[in-house]
């Protein structure tokens, strides 16, 4: 598969937690309707809902996501950044969505404020692409070695967080980790 066949939705608002759903399950599944309906289902009573921006342009926090991921019969995991991603066990993982800081700009002008972005990782055909929706394009990593010095890199930001996306039962019976790391 090219990189024109692989699925990537571009940024659009602060829709990167949309973006990132789709983009890590390869195809359109949620809008910014049902990203605001799951809103309502977490907060019912809220006037103003703390899990999106209070404009109404999106920027949805992880509880949207999670609970996105849900409806699909999928969980996001929660990855400690303490631990190496050599423990990851790859092939048991659907794919990730990582919470970076990302440079703020106004058209051409880059202001110096970082907001955080959420963006997703997936691999098609054996090749790991880079889906942030920030690009013009997907972004192919390459394989297994090249991901894991990719998500070992973004990591290594202060403020960045990991997901990994996967199958409920997965979730349930922790094989997304290697067996030779027992701490959960």
């Amino acid at each position: 598969m090219s990189e024109g066949e692989v699925f990537h939705e571009k940024q659009r608002l602060e829709l990167c937690a949309i973006h990132a759903l789709n983009n890590v399950l390869q195809e359109r599944v949620f809008t910014k309707e049902t990203a605001d309906d799951i809103c309502k289902r977490l907060a019912p009573q809220c006037v103003m809902n703390p899990h999106r921006s209070v404009l109404g342009t999106g920027n949805y926090d992880v509880n949207v996501i999670m609970a996105a991921l849900q409806s699909r019969g999928l969980a996001a995991v929660w990855w400690d950044k303490r631990r190496s991603v050599q423990n990851l066990c790859l092939d048991k993982i659907q794919g990730f969505i990582l919470n970076v800081p990302s440079r703020v700009s106004l058209g051409i002008v880059s202001l110096p404020l970082r907001r955080r972005h959420w963006l997703a990782v997936r691999e098609v055909n054996g090749q790991f692409y880079n889906l942030d929706s920030k690009l013009k394009g997907p972004a192919c990593i390459g394989g297994e070695t090249d991901l894991r010095s990719f998500l070992t890199e973004q990591l290594s930001q202060d403020v960045a967080e990991m997901l990994l996306v996967v199958q409920k039962e997965v979730d349930d019976d922790g094989s997304w980790l290697k067996p030779d790391d027992t701490r959960k």
